[in-house]
């Protein structure tokens, strides 16, 4: 994963479109990335989505229809958005950010392809509680 260098674009626009769903980033090149909300949403950096080491991420679903609420800079290198589902925790460096915007597509294959392998819906409902993957009765 690319970490923070001097060489990280910082976007000189951000915009949110709440209607579309889209954050707009805008670099100094004159390039404008589209990121879907739901993109942001289901890659969260927060530990509530990445857990707290490989394989203990928590499949994100029921997200094409979240919005950002509000938006925060955090210091000079990062944004935290807050979820309209009330998500919030997610801080979104620039090298992140600028990550997802050219990477976006691929992004979006990995997350179909774990929804199918998880047998689940992009639409379902998250469940209230964590359980165990696999223990079904």
């Amino acid at each position: 994963m690319p970490g923070l260098t001097p060489a990280t674009p910082v976007p000189t626009g951000v915009v949110v479109h709440a209607k579309s769903r889209v954050l707009e980033l805008q670099y100094a090149d004159g390039k404008t990335y589209r990121v879907p909300f739901e993109l942001l949403r289901v890659f969260s950096p927060s530990a509530e989505v990445r857990g707290h080491g490989p394989g203990q991420e928590t499949l994100q679903t029921g997200k094409r229809d979240v919005s950002i609420v509000s938006l925060e800079g955090v210091g000079n290198y990062a944004l935290q958005p807050t979820f309209s589902d009330g998500h919030s925790t997610g801080i979104y460096s620039w090298d992140l950010l600028y990550d997802f915007a050219i990477r976006q597509d691929e992004l979006w294959r990995e997350y179909l392809d774990k929804l199918a392998a998880a047998g689940v819906d992009r639409d379902a409902p998250m469940a209230a509680s964590d359980t165990p993957h696999g223990h079904r009765h």
